[in-house]
């Protein structure tokens, strides 16, 4: 039943993504026409979504399908997680913005080691611990088409099972570089975290989450690009099991619906690198970004310019 939810979920989004107008063929004008610069908009509106510290406010969604490996010669299994990502950039000052970008995996499908015997594979479901991220981030009339940022990030024991989370209070600090140009964004995010306090019977953690920028920016509001995140498990006792590698690829588009931008997402990655035991093979992922209006406007360094909630 799982599966053919699965597949049925990813074949209507393939349906909603691949679905494009078309177009009788008339005289050609020099004059952008309506459409065109509906087209224009969403190539624009997608370069926005993919720039991590760009002004706008949204709500992503992502659907994870995982498939782990639990050990050499074992079966594999099935790992699914649900998570929540708001970005929420708000106004330093005219120059300069502070970039929150939490996540919350709403729900955590994890295989673990069964208890009688191990070689048996149990899963919990449940919350999972909650990363928060804030970047300081120059504008671009101080540094062009450059992307930067830096600031802290934590995570913080919010998992509901001790296979969903790691127990402990982490914090590090968080780095993004990219390059955004008229056709292209490269960059690179990372965030390296070190527990400081949490569970006492929970071993000590220390970690890094390095996420790669790459897209081309097509007509329409489609792009393609690299997916996937750069995993490292510093306290691993094997070097064999630090790292998780993804070599992947994403198609997006993104759409108005009514007049509600909205970014789909579908992404495939395979990880050639990965722990020994309980390491991850291949994902399938779904991701929807609504772009909301902002909540919190104006700049901080100037009080009397707020304003908030939806009003304009």
């Amino acid at each position: 039943m799982e599966i053919k939810t699965l597949r049925a979920g990813v074949f209507g989004l393939a349906v909603l993504l691949f679905a494009a107008p078309v177009h009788a063929a008339g005289p050609q004008s020099t004059v952008p026409t309506s459409g065109e610069q509906d087209a224009d908009s969403l190539t624009e509106m997608n370069k926005k979504l993919t720039n991590p510290v760009s002004s706008i406010w949204s709500l992503q969604f992502q659907q994870n399908n995982l498939r782990i490996s639990p050990g050499p010669g074992e079966d594999e299994v099935w790992s699914s997680n649900l998570i929540f990502q708001p970005v929420m950039p708000v106004g330093i000052s005219d120059a300069w913005n502070l970039i929150t970008r939490p996540v919350l995996p709403l729900v955590a499908s994890v295989p673990h080691p069964g208890t009688a015997p191990p070689s048996d594979v149990d899963r919990a479901v449940g919350f999972g611990d909650t990363t928060l991220l804030q970047l300081i981030s120059p504008g671009s009339e101080l540094v062009g088409n450059w992307l930067l940022g830096a600031g802290p990030s934590w995570i913080f024991p919010s998992a509901s099972s001790d296979f969903t989370g790691q127990g402990k209070y982490q914090v590090g600090p968080g780095v993004l570089v990219g390059y955004l140009s008229e056709k292209w964004i490269l960059g690179a995010l990372v965030q390296n975290w070190w527990s400081f306090a949490g569970d006492g019977d929970r071993a000590a953690t220390r970690g890094m989450n390095l996420q790669p920028i790459a897209a081309y920016f097509l007509p329409r509001g489609w792009s393609v690009g690299y997916s996937g995140n750069i995993l490292a498990d510093w306290n691993a006792p094997k070097s064999s099991n630090k790292w998780t590698v993804p070599i992947g690829i994403a198609v997006n588009k993104v759409q108005k619906i009514g007049k509600l931008p909205v970014k789909f997402s579908l992404a495939g990655q395979w990880m050639p690198v990965q722990p020994q035991r309980y390491g991850q093979t291949w994902n399938l992922q779904l991701q929807v970004t609504p772009v909301i209006p902002k909540l919190i406007r104006g700049n901080l360094a100037e009080p009397s310019s707020l304003g908030f909630g939806l009003g304009k």
